[in-house]
């Protein structure tokens, strides 16, 4: 197929209509079928109902509960009629979050009855318990040996048997086999006035880096193709720690970003940034972009460009660096595909420097962009702030900020037609091959669409010339060999 005959109207695949919000049903459904990808055991096993809402280092909270579940012997089940419990894990990151969160626990009582909730908005029990008085315990978030304890008191603890129970050394994963989120640490040392996360979770606390390439090393084994680095704050990896040397299979390696990519860099698969914040030292991981040691992709989140407003919200930096360094970064890697997220209508914010804002992303031309309308969240100190933006006014904020991204987006993926890109294949479905390249992090950025092309399978890496794209994703056709 050429470009001159692909016809967009006719030819192209349409992407799945997707919500980020599906039934607890579904997500039960998911998770289980993800869960028990391993094999399972008798089944006169006890059996757990599991829900995993939030972020993605929720998501690893809940991989982490449910591996000691499966390597205890108890099996994942899909419906609530199934499960003689349902553990809830819970986000509380903003109202919506909260709100979606108590309505799930709400859900599983009534079609339970047996309920654990865990997870960030367990931090809040006391609130959860007024509300929900029959759950039978709340833990906070990563408090992984509590919630066993508490399924041990009331669900009975299987008889093990290692030779059935099968639990992968890698443990249970709840994405798909080609990509795994790995979680470098907790909490978050810096303050932010519009986030609580730091009263959830706690201070920044590292987890040991050979522990780290050793997980790393076993999900590369495991056929994992691509590792999203995440955390709350990635670049401040080691700080607590004041960057102290430990060791991986008897070598010293440093606590540090920089010496962390090194080593996932040797583990042959993709490995992607998220949550970086722009402290000098991430310049030092811009080389190994260059090198194609890691993906030339940074998740940077920005929130504002200006000034008093990101002191208003306890931000670093400053536009006028931030843009320095971007061209700086694109100078050493031309390739480098930069995504972050912005708020708009903070408290306080004038039309005058929302307008600041719009001509920072127009200077910045970064590649993947979200943005959200401030909204309260309940301890936040934000909300003590003077000035409350309207309702309208946020609205009408976001739809000219995403105006102005989208016509950065659409110009972006138009220079890469013709050109010929590796894809990660994410699925087949019946109308072709869905993946994703470089520039693509699964769930939140863009997709490939391979039309008609159906000889491929999940994980399956190809090569790809784009014919198409529009304001957020591109269609291509295989290169052949």
């Amino acid at each position: 197929m050429t470009v001159e005959q692909f016809d967009p109207q006719t030819s192209r695949q349409k992407p799945k209509q997707t919500t980020t919000l599906d039934t607890p049903k579904k997500v039960m459904e998911q998770q289980a079928k993800q869960s028990n990808s391993v094999e399972s055991g008798p089944k006169e096993n006890a059996k757990v109902g599991f829900v995993s809402l939030g972020c993605p280092k929720n998501l690893v909270d809940s991989e982490r509960i449910l591996t000691q579940l499966r390597t205890e012997g108890y099996d994942v089940v899909p419906s609530y009629d199934d499960a003689d419990m349902v553990i809830v894990n819970t986000c509380g990151f903003i109202d919506s979050a909260v709100q979606e969160s108590l309505d799930t626990i709400g859900e599983a009582l009534a079609e339970n009855g047996k309920v654990l909730v865990t997870g960030c908005l367990g931090a809040k029990k006391d609130e959860i318990i007024e509300l929900h008085p029959n759950v039978l315990g709340v833990t906070g978030p990563h408090a992984y040996d509590e919630v066993l304890n508490q399924v041990h008191e009331h669900v009975a603890k299987p008889k093990h048997n290692p030779h059935i129970d099968l639990v992968p050394d890698h443990g249970v994963k709840l994405t798909p086999k080609h990509y795994a989120y790995l979680k470098i640490s907790e909490g978050c040392d810096h303050r932010c006035t519009f986030c609580i996360i730091p009263s959830m979770r706690g201070d920044l606390d590292s987890r040991p880096v050979g522990e780290v390439i050793g997980e790393a090393k076993r999900l590369a084994n495991a056929g994992v193709k691509e590792l999203l680095v995440i955390s709350q704050d990635t670049s401040a990896y080691g700080v607590d720690v004041k960057h102290k040397m430990d060791f991986y299979e008897g070598m010293p390696v440093k606590t540090s970003m920089l010496a962390l990519c090194k080593q996932l860099a040797k583990q042959g698969v993709w490995v992607r940034l998220h949550y970086v914040y722009p402290y000098p030292h991430v310049d030092d991981v811009i080389p190994l972009m260059a090198k194609g040691e890691i993906l030339p992709y940074l998740d940077i989140p920005f929130q504002h460009a200006n000034k008093r407003i990101l002191k208003l919200m306890k931000r670093p930096g400053s536009s006028e660096r931030v843009l320095e360094r971007i061209k700086k970064w694109r100078e050493i890697c031309p390739e480098l595909v930069i995504r972050s997220t912005f708020i708009v209508g903070f408290p306080g914010e004038t039309e005058e420097e929302f307008q600041e804002l719009l001509d920072f992303l127009k200077e910045a031309q970064l590649d993947r962009v979200g943005c959200f309308a401030y909204s309260d969240v309940e301890g936040a100190k934000a909300n003590e702030l003077p000035d409350h933006i309207s309702e309208e006014v946020k609205q009408e904020r976001l739809q000219r900020f995403m105006a102005v991204q989208a016509e950065i987006s659409a110009a972006k993926l138009q220079a890469r037609i013709g050109q010929e890109y590796l894809i990660l294949v994410d699925e087949v479905n019946d109308l072709g091959i869905v993946g994703r390249s470089y520039m693509d992090a699964p769930e939140v950025d863009g997709k490939v669409y391979l039309s008609d092309d159906f000889d491929a399978k999940p994980g399956d890496m190809l090569w790809v010339q784009i014919i198409h794209a529009d304001e957020h994703d591109v269609w291509g056709v295989r290169v052949e060999d």
